[in-house]
């Protein structure tokens, strides 16, 4: 159960956003067995001067156009498919056309008592785990 929030420039256009979290959600069914129709994201638009990222630490990126990819998800994956994970995407992004350089991503990890869809109640209780 992803979650994904893209944390993007005011001024990255709505086609690239989407074509974003697409690599993303297409990322996170290959690499993490998500199921293809858990697909939620929000799209967080900032001012440049809101934005402010290190040009060179762990890597080199644009501070003007780095996105950050945070992704809240049901915990219990593994290592080696975190890692496929940011491989995957930053792959895809360069698909796009999106420089994978400027993107920054990080996972939140919880259980499905922190998840709720409907007045039926959590995860938890809804599919009787």
């Amino acid at each position: 159960m992803p979650f994904n929030k893209l944390h993007v420039p005011q001024g990255l256009p709505d086609a690239t956003c989407h074509a974003i979290n697409d690599v993303l959600h297409d990322s996170l069914v290959a690499t993490c067995n998500v199921n293809p129709n858990d697909f939620f994201c929000l799209v967080c638009r900032y001012p440049a001067s809101d934005m402010v990222f290190h040009p060179t630490y762990l890597g080199n990126r644009d501070p003007l156009a780095t996105i950050v990819i945070e992704i809240a998800l049901l915990g219990g994956r593994s290592d080696s498919q975190k890692e496929a994970l940011y491989a995957a995407v930053r792959t895809g992004l360069g698909r796009i056309g999106f420089e994978p350089a400027n993107s920054i991503m990080f996972l939140v990890e919880n259980n499905p008592i922190d998840w709720s869809f409907s007045p039926a109640g959590s995860v938890k209780s809804v599919l009787g785990l």
